[in-house]
């Protein structure tokens, strides 16, 4: 299936991209109340057509809105533009001059797009200060057009967004003859004053949950970035926005094979993909990467129209808790930060891993001295283990990876010596099957990020899985049929003294089916397809329990359960 339809796969194929032509940044200030926008009721009206026609339901996720203060609040919009090609937009930023004055209970980044015609998926992402606060991906659209909208808190970068800042948006675009497509896009900041009720985020406990004191964009990640952080940091956090994509076969790394097999992607060491911090060439911390699904995935954006897969509209970043090394960093030096994708070919691009380091800092201290007491790393495991087929039986790979590393150091605080040991441990397992010629493909993947982070005598846990199990065939009458479901799980709980505190468990599930013909215009595929998505969280901050399920395009379901 793969060689047949990869000229499919590379025409939905995310581009790096940029925004155009921003209007002047504007602030108004408002009354807000914490109102969620009411459920989507399907009507009467709502019946599905027998196959996908030239419209459909607008792009719509299950995920909770952002919870909102019910205080005063200011708006600054930080772009408005179109996108048609890859010039990068760059603008300037202010903060509102009311609404807190950098003391914000909270603030909610808006992205508001709308695109007709035909056009690809794309990748881009927002930066102000150089702090990328975004990073995000576009659905396709319909010919009769859609709107979509992408909403993320973005508290923790009140420390670059209080002073004014140059901005920087990247959402590449190809307009042409047969990509018609200009995307309009409008990203906006709401900034919530603080009250009584509601106090600014810094303010709030435990530490470790209020907003870091300085925020320090690495840029890429790449080998030669330097970071030097104030002499008084006593908790150090890096997050990278790592995704593959641009094209290449690391964009669907999760199908790579070794050499030795007969597949379209390959890479020598297979599947197993890890991303790692080095801080002065030493390891510092350890990720799985989350197998994103782009909206023309699986060489059927039919799946994705009204449904994105986890995470596609906003990338969260892997994020790696560095304090043990705060003793290193605070020496007043700069050190060196490499970012490193395991298992990517040598010399093949196809990874971004854009990083910001949070910093917060011992308010009653000048200098924070400390070191690294403990470093034990485990032997990184990556089998790939292939079986040849033939005509009449299937080709095989079987995939085992995994790796642990554990770092324990301590700080001389003004509150005391204070330790910390973060524990990490990955595991990969995958069972990759294909026919001769492609025409069948199919992965069944799990993926597991266990972490505990131990500081005195608190301790956070907790456990990611991430899952993928699809199918694709191309059959008679070149019908591109897939088959897929994909899962984002996350459980955490808190531990003082012995006693749990807080926890939470967050699940993302999609399942799609849809069918087409390949290799011909859209009006003559006779599409038709299913998708639903169930996303629940439970825990000490309430309850969301919603459904969505679409047939054909017509959003047949919307239930919530909490």
């Amino acid at each position: 299936m793969r060689r047949r339809v990869m000229s499919m796969l590379v025409g939905v194929s995310l581009a790096v991209s940029t925004l155009l032509g921003a209007g002047p940044a504007t602030a108004k200030a408002t009354r807000a109340a914490d109102t969620p926008s009411a459920a989507e009721t399907p009507s009467a009206a709502d019946k599905p057509p027998a196959e996908f026609g030239t419209d459909w339901h607008d792009p719509i996720t299950a995920g909770p809105p952002v919870p909102k203060p019910h205080t005063t609040s200011c708006e600054v919009t930080v772009a408005e533009a179109q996108f048609k090609d890859f010039t990068p937009y760059k603008g300037e930023y202010s903060p509102p001059a009311r609404c807190g004055k950098g003391r914000w209970a909270k603030v909610v980044l808006r992205l508001d797009g709308k695109v007709k015609g035909r056009q690809y998926d794309r990748l881009g992402y927002l930066r102000i200060g150089g702090v990328e606060i975004l990073r995000t991906s576009t659905p396709e659209p319909s010919a009769d057009g859609i709107t979509w909208s992408v909403e993320k808190d973005v508290t923790r970068y009140s420390d670059t967004l209080g002073r004014d800042q140059q901005v920087e948006m990247l959402i590449g675009n190809v307009v042409n003859e047969t990509y018609t497509g200009i995307i309009d896009v409008k990203a906006t900041l709401t900034f919530y004053a603080p009250e009584k009720r509601a106090p600014a985020a810094k303010e709030r406990a435990p530490a470790s949950k209020a907003t870091p004191d300085r925020v320090l964009p690495l840029g890429d990640g790449a080998t030669g970035t330097t970071l030097t952080t104030p002499r008084n940091s006593e908790r150090v956090v890096a997050e990278v926005y790592a995704t593959g994509s641009g094209g290449g076969c690391e964009e669907y790394w999760y199908l790579t094979v070794p050499d030795a097999a007969p597949y379209s992607c390959k890479a020598d060491g297979g599947p197993y993909r890890e991303v790692q911090v080095k801080v002065d060439g030493r390891l510092a911390g350890i990720a799985a990467p989350f197998p994103t699904v782009w909206t023309g995935g699986w060489s059927n954006p039919f799946l994705w129209y009204v449904i994105p897969g986890p995470r596609a509209f906003d990338i969260k970043p892997l994020e790696y808790d560095l304090t043990p090394f705060a003793g290193i960093l605070n020496d007043g030096r700069p050190h060196d930060v490499e970012v490193s994708v395991v298992g990517v070919p040598k010399g093949q691009t196809g990874w971004s891993t854009p990083t910001n380091v949070l910093v917060w800092q011992d308010e009653k201290s000048d200098r924070v001295t400390g070191e690294v007491t403990r470093h034990q790393e485990g032997e990184l495991a990556n089998e790939a283990t292939y079986t040849p087929g033939s005509p009449t039986r299937e080709h095989r790979l079987d995939t085992e990876g995994g790796h642990r590393l554990s770092v324990s150091g301590y700080l001389n605080t003004s509150h005391g010596r204070v330790s910390t040991t973060v524990t990490r441990t990955l595991a990969n397992t995958s069972v990759h099957r294909w026919t001769e010629g492609e025409s069948m493909d199919a992965l069944k993947a799990t993926w597991t990020d266990d972490e505990t982070v131990t500081t005195g005598g608190r301790a956070e846990h907790t456990d990611r899985t991430y899952t993928m199990d699809g199918t694709t065939t191309l059959g008679a009458g070149d019908r591109l049929r897939t088959e897929i479901s994909l899962g984002d799980r996350a459980e955490s709980v808190t531990h003082q003294g012995g006693r749990r505190g807080n926890w939470s468990v967050m699940e993302d599930r999609y399942d799609g089916d849809a069918t087409y013909t390949a290799n011909v215009p859209r009006e003559e595929r006779h599409a038709v397809g299913t998708s639903r998505e169930r996303y629940r969280l439970i825990g000490d901050g309430g309850c969301h329990d919603r459904t969505l399920a679409t047939v054909q395009g017509t959003l047949t379901q919307d239930k919530r359960r909490c």
